[in-house]
């Protein structure tokens, strides 16, 4: 079981960005999704979430494809984007209620592991505050919490630490090693080469539209033909040759 893309080719428009690319999230693995701007990260999501239909190959939750069963699919995804998307006219309450029924959660178990989240990222004397009244990073909280509120099988996390501080960052790292340990899989699209380098057991580099090199830390250090046993000194020489070819 795990979260696979096959041979995806896709993009924006009939030429495609992403060309023939295949890897798998498994669970209790975090993937690092890593790759300089433009090499077609953010359009790999969008296709996982369902934003983007692949042109060719297929993308499959434990075997079960968005077009077979759309409500299993999204049951078993959440999903953080690298920019807030709230509703303007919806409190934090009810953005909370609008994810607990969209889950089909629990009402009254929900609201305890949420009470427990907003907490954690201090936004429990908040609930009736407006998405105009939050600054980035509080609306980025407001994703993160209402993201893990259901006990998903699979995340896709994109660029989750822009405009967070660094208390939000330290327990945003934790939620994602408990989900982990839980036995979730977790895609994490991140510039952060440093904190993808302790927390992702596996990378997938992509460089225009194609994957680079993918493996763990020692096979993308083979790959690269170097010895540093640090991911942004890999991450350079396997990009570094192809800056001019983007």
């Amino acid at each position: 079981m795990s979260l696979e893309v096959e041979n995806l080719v896709g993009g924006y428009s009939q030429i495609p960005v992403l060309k023939n690319i295949s890897f798998k999230v498994k669970p209790g693995q975090i993937v690092g999704l890593i790759g300089l701007n433009g090499a077609g990260k953010s359009t790999t999501i969008n296709h996982i979430i369902g934003l983007l239909r692949p042109q060719q190959g297929k993308i499959t939750i434990d075997q079960i494809s968005l077009q077979q069963d759309p409500q299993a699919y999204k049951q078993n995804l959440s999903y953080i984007p690298e920019m807030p998307v709230l509703y303007t006219e919806l409190t934090l309450r009810e953005h909370l209620d609008l994810t607990i029924m969209a889950y089909n959660l629990n009402r009254e178990q929900a609201w305890k592991k949420a009470d427990r989240l907003l907490r954690i990222f201090r936004l429990d004397n908040k609930l009736d505050w407006f998405p105009a009244k939050f600054s980035k990073g509080m609306r980025q909280k407001v994703m993160i919490v209402c993201a893990f509120l259901a006990d998903s099988s699979y995340y896709i996390i994109d660029e989750p630490f822009l405009g967070l501080d660094p208390l939000a960052t330290r327990d945003l790292l934790r939620l994602i090693a408990a989900e982990k340990q839980r036995g979730a899989g977790i895609l994490m699209s991140t510039h952060v080469l440093s904190t993808a380098q302790t927390e992702c057991d596996y990378f997938v580099l992509l460089h225009a539209g194609k994957i680079k090199a993918q493996g763990n830390l020692a096979e993308l250090r083979e790959q690269a033909g170097i010895a540093s046993d640090q991911l942004d000194e890999v991450y350079f020489a396997l990009t570094e040759e192809d800056r001019y070819d983007e």
